[in-house]
């Protein structure tokens, strides 16, 4: 596709959204008009990142919220940390780790090429945060990041609102395994609906690589009554979960946190996904973007 900006349109008195065919798609920039300088992206009409250049630590997208309390666990409050984001979007959790966490270290694997000149222009990062981003596919990029590097690994990517197939089974996990230090912590953003049959197989997959592992989603989405995100967090050291289920359930969507037996039941018998096993994740409903 082009790469070249096509449509800037707005009011008087407001920002105008910009809309700009990228790799992906046809992505979206509009001005949020309660915050003078906070943006959602879409791609193809999906909302994909939101960001407050005034206040990168505000998390407006629920899943985001929740891999935000993720990354503040993740090690003591303040401490820089190394980590790799599967998926940019518009850098969201990159801004948020690098103003949370100043002096932390990051690599993004963003694959839009486009997609990353065109955040890069309109929402501009810190030239002081350590952010480096890298054009390519998700899984070829962590297969670059040094061993036992990585604090945290966030699994973030979406093709056409769907997770590509080869970032869903145990070899991707290898990768992932291989890229964290002992007691790293990796989390993704899954995306499923009833019967939930893609979740409950992504459940066995990482703990069939990681001994800790918990779910966090709205309760609705875990009954299977409505398409939606869930974070799967895991690591090979005991996870915060009191603190993440307190964090979760006071969000302005609670959230439910699954853990130990519950988590396991809830797996339904699914078994782990392997490179010739795995699909991609469902494409969600039209109802769930109008």
């Amino acid at each position: 596709m082009g790469k070249s900006r096509n449509i800037r349109r707005g009011g008087v008195g407001t920002a105008d959204a910009v809309v700009e065919a990228v790799d992906g798609g046809l992505a979206e920039l509009i001005p949020d008009r309660e915050r003078a300088r906070a943006w959602t992206l879409l791609i193809d009409g999906a909302p994909q990142s939101y960001v407050d250049l005034d206040d990168p630590a505000y998390l407006s997208f629920e899943y985001q919220r929740r891999l935000g309390h993720v990354i503040d666990l993740a090690a003591p409050a303040g401490k820089p940390i190394h980590a790799v984001h599967l998926g940019g979007g518009a850098l969201t959790l990159a801004r948020y780790v690098a103003t949370t966490r100043p002096r932390s270290t990051q690599q993004v694997v963003e694959f839009d090429t486009a997609l990353v000149q065109l955040v890069r222009r309109e929402l501009p990062l810190d030239p002081n945060a350590r952010i480096r981003v890298r054009s390519t596919d998700a899984r070829a990029g962590l297969a670059k990041v040094p061993e036992g590097w990585a604090d945290l690994v966030v699994a973030d990517v979406f093709s056409g609102a769907r997770t590509p197939a080869h970032l869903t089974s145990t070899e991707f996990l290898d990768e992932v395994r291989r890229a964290l230090k002992p007691g790293g912590v990796y989390a993704a953003n899954l995306a499923d609906g009833p019967p939930l049959a893609h979740l409950r197989g992504q459940i066995a997959t990482v703990a069939a690589r990681f001994a800790e592992l918990a779910l966090i989603a709205d309760p609705i989405v875990l009954r299977g009554k409505r398409f939606g995100n869930a974070v799967l967090v895991a690591s090979d050291h005991p996870l915060p979960l009191a603190e993440l289920t307190r964090r979760a359930a006071s969000d302005p969507h609670p959230g439910r946190l699954q853990h130990g037996k519950e988590l396991t039941d809830f797996t339904g018998g699914a078994v782990p996904v392997t490179d010739t096993s795995a699909v991609a994740s469902p494409a969600p409903p039209p109802s769930v973007f109008r």
